[in-house]
């Protein structure tokens, strides 16, 4: 008898997190995918055993005899699954703790500081994440996070540290008088911006602040903000930036903010779990952070 080709151990996870909730939803958030991929990923394993999982109804979502079947073997294989992984981190060392930011905040606004952090507490071991994925603080990826946003994540234990703002900056080579000088000047995009909603786009500038006759679509376009930060220093163009991550470039004249106004921002959150909290280095590190966002507010 030939036999049976086994479904991806991603679409298992999946249904194992559906079938516990009982919630499309849910499952969403605890894996950290959107509600719409979890639908795609019930149905392709649904059609891959040719047998219904789910019954769908508007109070949620319940069992059926195959599904029934396929949770007792998927919660045997994940319950073991995870007590690997319990003795693998409760093995490893336990000293480091693992801060998660992006890229953009770990380049522009960390990093220049760290020697302070370090002068602080000397003893603190500190390993630096940068990733736009929302890493889980629960587990062994991450202890912490500074993560951008519009609100507080209320499963967490948050923390507000600033409220930004983007304001127009160019290199001190780039005199502006006034925003119908801004047709001289090349005009740097952000692409894939998803955080803060509205975008700080230039036909939201153009829209507060004008020349109604800029054109606003010519320009370059980047798919991160420190390259365009740096082409700013660089006297190439004009940009609507964080002002967070411009205040090291601010601070050493590299940049200065070329004309009057500014278009709201996210919020920076420090987050960690509830259960890890309570951690000396994690209140360190959060006690520091506070400090250093209040001189930089």
């Amino acid at each position: 008898m030939k036999q049976q080709r086994l479904p991806p151990l991603t679409a298992i996870r999946v249904f194992d997190a559906v079938a516990r909730h009982a919630s499309f939803k849910a499952a969403a958030e605890e894996i950290g995918v959107t509600a719409t991929a979890i639908s795609h990923q019930i149905r392709a394993l649904e059609e891959s055993l040719k047998q219904r999982l789910f019954i769908r109804s508007a109070r949620g979502v319940v069992l059926t005899e195959a599904g029934e079947i396929l949770l007792r073997a998927s919660g045997s294989i994940f319950t073991t699954l995870r007590e690997a992984v319990n003795t693998i981190q409760n093995s490893r060392e336990t000293d480091t703790l693992t801060l998660s930011t992006t890229s953009n905040f770990l380049t522009n606004w960390l990093v220049p500081r760290l020697p302070h952090l370090h002068h602080q507490y000397p003893g603190l071991a500190l390993r630096l994440h940068s990733s736009t994925d929302l890493v889980d603080v629960h587990g062994p990826m991450a202890d912490c996070a500074i993560r951008y946003s519009m609100q507080a994540d209320e499963s967490l234990d948050s923390t507000l540290l600033y409220q930004d703002r983007f304001v127009l900056v160019a290199s001190p080579q780039l005199v502006l008088q006034s925003p119908e000088d801004l047709a001289q000047f090349t005009l740097f995009h952000i692409e894939n911006r998803h955080i803060p909603a509205p975008e700080p786009d230039w036909y939201h500038w153009q829209a507060a602040f004008g020349p109604a006759n800029l054109s606003i679509q010519s320009g370059i376009r980047f798919d991160d903000e420190t390259h365009a930060i740096h082409a700013a220093i660089g006297g190439q163009g004009v940009l609507l930036a964080s002002e967070l991550l411009i205040q090291h470039a601010l601070s050493q004249g590299l940049l200065h903010i070329a004309l009057p106004g500014s278009l709201p921002g996210g919020n920076y959150y420090f987050v960690t779990s509830q259960q890890k909290s309570g951690r000396e280095d994690i209140q360190q590190v959060k006690y520091w952070l506070q400090q250093e966002f209040t001189l930089t507010v």
